[in-house]
């Protein structure tokens, strides 16, 4: 029911989220679009989980009374499929920033990239990117990076439950992943890189699922317009 009583009771919204838009965008364009529909002030409109914005995928959004259920939705365990570029390292660990640095990818076999994946399934030690949204003294990690100081970053214990190795075609290694909240793709990309003897970044991410919730059930910002009018 596309109601203004429904919205503020409570909606939980799948949305598809496109590239080059950040999550704090997409909620900014969905309360908007809410706001403008019923001719309010204000909705309470949050999203449970980051997807930065060169990632794709779903997006859970919670309206008025639900937005208290943000941090039910932000722990459950999520699964990605995307693609990780070997031969180059890059400071963000993504495209976000320049390739830093290149390596010889010639001696990698795909047996040697299916091996590695071993070592990233389970209980791990996860060292987060210096250019991500986490607090360090009351200052952003990538404020820290964007003025090129150094920063201690403390390892995170993350659960890594799947991680396959679905395609190769060098120097790209396409994949799946099904990981615990606070878990970073880019992360990964980089150390899988390092567990080759060589370098990788993450050049295509998206979010596949989150608890239940599946990608194939999100709609796009066009058509959760379209069906806010209806």
């Amino acid at each position: 029911m596309n109601t203004l009583e429904a919205y503020q009771e409570g909606k939980v919204l799948l949305i598809d989220k496109p590239l080059n838009w950040t999550s704090f965008q997409v909620v900014n364009k969905i309360r908007w679009l809410i706001k403008q529909q019923f001719n309010i002030k204000k909705i309470k409109v949050g999203h449970a989980g980051t997807l930065d914005p060169l990632a794709t995928g779903l997006l859970i959004l919670c309206t008025g009374k639900f937005t208290k259920k943000i941090e039910t939705y932000q722990a459950q365990v999520k699964e990605y499929t995307g693609t990780i570029t070997l031969g180059g390292t890059t400071p963000s660990y993504d495209l976000e920033s320049e390739i830093d640095q290149t390596f010889d990818i010639s001696k990698i076999t795909s047996e040697d990239i299916h091996q590695a994946t071993q070592q990233f399934t389970g209980e791990i030690q996860q060292q987060p990117p210096i250019f991500s949204a986490l607090k360090k003294d009351g200052k952003r990690l990538y404020e820290y990076a964007r003025a090129g100081e150094k920063v201690e970053i403390p390892m995170r214990t993350i659960t890594i439950s799947a991680f396959e190795v679905t395609y190769i075609e060098m120097p790209n290694v396409e994949f799946r992943v099904v990981c615990s909240k606070g878990t970073y793709i880019r992360s990964l990309a980089h150390d899988f890189g390092k567990a080759l003897d060589n370098g990788g970044h993450l050049s295509v991410l998206r979010r596949t699922k989150i608890g239940e919730f599946l990608v194939e059930d999100a709609v796009g910002i066009e058509d959760f317009e379209k069906t806010l009018k209806h």
